[in-house]
C-alpha cells in the first residue's frame, strides 16, 4: 500500500526553476532515499512534501488525502537535532505530544515505553549537553517518530557524525526500524549510506532538479557490515557514480 505520493512537482523562485516534473513514492515500511548534488532541490522538495512550502503545480498525496500545503501531516527532522537546551532529553522527545494536546505527564508516560527501544534508557534526565552527538540523533528520531508514526522525512540525518559514529548509528537505525517499521524517505549526499540503508534510491540531479533514476537495493535489510565490502554492494556503487557522470 502506497502510503505517500507526489505527483508532477514543479517549484520556481524568481522565475527561476528549482524543481521540473517530480514524481515519487513511498511505500507502507519502506526506507527510500534521495540522492543527489548540493543545489539539485531536494530540501524543496522535502518542504513541498512536509507542507512547508506550496508547489507551482503538482500535488502530495498521504493514503489517498491530498495534503497538498498543509503541514503538520508528516514528521520531519532536520540535519541537526534541535534539542532544547534547557529542556530533559525525556520532555524534549514528549514534546510532539504536548503540541498535540496531550497533559505533560501523560506525554512522558507515553515517551518513556520508547526509550528501551531507541537505546536511550537512562538519559530521561540528562539535558542535550550531556549526550553525545549520537544520542542527540537518538533522541532527535524518537522524537520525529512521536511526532507521526506514519511518514518521516529525514534531512541527512546522520551527517554531523564523525566516521565511527556514524557507522554504529546506521546498524542502529536498521535494527530499531525493523522494529517500528516507520516509512522514511531520508536526504543524503552519501552514496554508501544510500545504499546501505534504503530499499530504493531516488538519484536528483541537474537545475531545475529532476528524478534522473529509481534504484532498487534489493538485498534484505537490516545489513550488516559484512554488505559494505560485497560485490552487489561494489555494483550498485558503480551503477550510481555512472548516472552521477553522465548526469553532471
Amino acid at each position: 500500500m502506497e502510503k505517500l505520493t507526489a505527483k508532477g512537482i514543479h517549484v520556481s523562485f524568481d522565475g527561476n526553476k528549482i524543481i521540473e516534473d517530480i514524481s515519487i513514492e513511498l511505500k507502507k515500511g519502506e526506507i527510500v532515499c534521495l540522492l543527489g548534488v548540493s543545489g539539485a532541490g531536494k530540501t524543496t522538495l522535502f518542504n513541498v512534501l512536509s507542507g512547508l512550502l506550496i508547489p507551482e503545480s503538482g500535488k502530495v498525496e498521504l493514503n489517498g488525502e491530498d495534503i497538498t500545503g498543509k503541514a503538520g501531516k508528516l514528521s520531519y527532522m532536520l540535519q541537526k537535532d534541535m534539542l532544547l537546551p534547557f529542556k530533559t532529553i525525556l520532555d524534549n522527545v514528549s514534546l510532539p505530544l504536548v503540541i498535540k494536546g496531550v497533559k505533560k505527564k501523560e506525554a512522558r508516560e507515553k515517551a518513556s515505553v520508547y526509550f528501551e527501544e531507541f537505546g536511550l534508557e537512562g538519559t530521561q534526565n540528562k539535558y542535550p549537553n550531556q549526550l553525545s552527538g549520537g544520542m542527540r540523533q537518538r533522541a532527535a528520531l524518537l522524537r520525529t517518530y512521536l511526532f507521526s508514526d506514519q511518514v518521516a522525512l529525514l534531512d541527512e540525518p546522520f551527517s554531523a557524525l564523525d566516521t565511527i559514529t556514524k557507522g554504529s548509528m546506521h546498524e542502529w537505525y536498521l535494527g530499531v526500524m525493523e522494529q517500528i517499521r516507520l516509512s522514511t524517505l531520508f536526504i543524503t549526499h552519501d552514496i554508501d549510506e544510500a545504499i546501505l540503508l534504503s530499499d530504493r534510491i531516488y538519484i536528483m540531479t541537474g537545475r531545475p532538479g529532476k528524478i534522473t533514476e529509481e534504484l532498487e537495493i534489493q538485498e534484505a535489510r537490516p545489513r550488516g557490515k559484512e554488505f559494505i565490502v560485497s560485490s552487489q554492494f561494489i555494483e550498485h556503487k558503480k551503477r550510481i557514480l555512472e548516472i552521477l557522470k553522465i548526469n553532471q
